[in-house]
């Protein structure tokens, strides 16, 4: 049963993990302090996800005297009734066929209404946490939003109006991996509200979630799935231009015909570049 649900602990650490690499990648970015909200959120969904995971025994008491007490009064309500000698007739018989009927229907919503409080009010309390969930996931897209690939090729003149573009093609490739690692770890998180909390307005509302993630997470990869493709990030993780590492003649038009296979089949920085 171990890899068949999901660990909180094992969650909160994954995310302090992506916590401290954003931090030590891009100290002081917004990303880092996202990542940070997301570790808190997280540690919050372990208690919440344990509250909804115990009974509300005091709650149950409480609707128990309440489902007794309504049986009590229809008891009463019955022993009140007169009997007749004489036979009743029929619209006597239709009225009182009527009332009956009404009666139990009032009393099984009734008792529905006290059975299902304490569903409605944990599911209340897991719809507030995936909605916060919701919200920082669009947080985490806002941040890649204007990481566009095409910085890398340096064409037309800086508006001025955002901050001077920095970073290098190996560094945008791990900020967009970042965030798509916080999207999917936010995905997470909002699944352990429904792992043992059956409900299904919970569940629609965490599906919404899973699906909100994996579409902007799929925005990030179309990102660096054309960066992978431009020159300078292929000149960075090719390694040194056969020139500069002192090969000339075939073995150095050997070694340039292979680099952009090499690409297409490792778009991954090498060793050298230091991933995390």
């Amino acid at each position: 049963m171990r890899y068949r649900t999901l660990d909180s602990a094992q969650i909160e650490r994954t995310i302090e993990v992506l916590r401290r690499r954003v931090e030590q990648r891009f100290p002081g970015s917004g990303l880092a302090a996202v990542a940070g909200e997301l570790e808190q959120i997280a540690e919050r969904a372990s208690e919440t996800v344990a509250w909804i995971g115990r009974p509300l025994v005091w709650l149950r008491v409480l609707i128990a005297l309440l489902v007794v007490l309504l049986g009590a009064v229809l008891a009463v309500s019955v022993g009140s009734l007169q009997v007749r000698v004489d036979p009743p007739t029929l619209s006597d018989l239709a009225q009182g066929i009527e009332a009956g009927i009404n009666d139990v229907v009032y009393a099984a919503v009734a008792v529905f209404f006290l059975v299902t409080i304490e569903t409605r009010v944990k599911r209340r309390r897991a719809l507030s946490a995936i909605h916060e969930l919701r919200a920082i996931a669009h947080v985490i897209d806002m941040h890649q939003l204007t990481k566009d690939p095409e910085w890398v090729l340096a064409r037309g003149r800086e508006t001025g109006v955002v901050p001077p573009r920095t970073m290098t093609p190996f560094e945008l490739s791990r900020y967009l991996d970042y965030c798509s690692e916080a999207l999917s770890l936010t995905g997470k998180v909002a699944a352990l509200y429904v792992q043992r909390f059956d409900d299904s307005v919970a569940l629609q509302a965490v599906n919404e979630v899973e699906e909100l993630t994996t579409g902007l997470s799929r925005k990030v990869w179309q990102k660096l799935t054309v960066l992978y493709a431009m020159p300078p990030l292929a000149s960075s993780v090719s390694g040194p231009s056969p020139v500069a590492a002192g090969v000339t003649g075939p073995a150095a038009g050997s070694a340039s015909a292979t680099a952009p296979a090499a690409v297409a089949g490792a778009p991954a920085p090498g060793p050298a570049a230091g991933r995390g």
